[in-house]
């Protein structure tokens, strides 16, 4: 309890300990969440195939779209397992390139604006043309923002909208996913791009959603050397921004 160099080792120390129980927590929460978003689809697809052999069910074709959905499921999980493992050990590779925010933002709003109109939500772009190019792997990024923008349909009602935003601040080039949804809880976004973390776990159940997609933009998003945050408000909204320094 001291206030010297032996109380500050101390204070590190406990540090240390209490990051690495939390490590340890996560690395067994995430194991089992892998494995029972491997064993819900994989017993889908075991039952069907049971009965179908056995002569319990007829094959059907919504009876193999079934099964279909839930493999592609499956393969949905193991790609991100490999994006984020790939992150971890810093081999992710980015096909860099100029890109310019208005040209990416506008791909993602096409690509989005029919299932934002089936879901009642106006979809727009707002960026400022004139802004400079960014050096980024334009796949990846549609990837990252692509995550953002499905989250944000999921959330935000009838009514609402989702605006893509691009900007500069202090030199810094930055990309913006806003929409007028349910928000998150104030002690949730902390979390938000942990693995596997769901802020709700009920309306996230048989979505077929991994919960890795904010975790995957995070871990793409410092690959490139930028950052992403998020600032919520239950109610009203969210934003996602991204960062890129400059030079990025």
């Amino acid at each position: 309890r001291s206030r010297d160099e032996l109380g500050e080792l101390a204070a590190a120390f406990n540090q240390m300990s209490a990051d690495l129980a939390r490590s340890n927590e996560l690395r067994r929460q995430m194991t089992a969440d892998i494995a029972h978003d491997l064993r819900s689809p994989l017993t889908v697809i075991a039952g069907y195939l049971e009965a179908l052999r056995d002569g319990v069910l007829k094959p059907t074709p919504a009876r193999f779209d079934a099964m279909h959905a839930e493999s592609q499921h499956l393969l949905r999980l193991v790609e991100d397992l490999r994006t984020l493992s790939l992150a971890d050990a810093g081999e992710l590779t980015l096909n860099r390139q100029a890109v310019s925010p208005l040209a990416l933002l506008e791909r993602l709003g096409m690509a989005y604006q029919h299932q934002a109109a089936q879901r009642g939500v106006a979809l727009k772009v707002e960026a400022v043309e004139e802004l400079p190019d960014l050096n980024v792997d334009a796949e990846r990024m549609v990837q990252v923002l692509g995550n953002l923008i499905s989250n944000a349909l999921r959330y935000t009602p009838a009514g609402g909208e989702i605006v893509l935003g691009a900007s500069s601040e202090d030199s810094t080039p930055r990309l913006t996913v806003r929409d007028t949804g349910a928000g998150i809880a104030p002690e949730a976004v902390p979390l938000i791009f942990d693995r596997f973390y769901r802020a709700d776990p009920a309306r996230e159940e048989g979505t077929g959603e991994s919960g890795l997609g904010l975790a995957i933009a995070k871990s793409i998003v410092e690959a490139h050397g930028g950052t992403i945050r998020a600032e919520s408000v239950v109610g009203q909204g969210t934003t996602f921004t991204i960062a890129f320094p400059t030079g990025k």
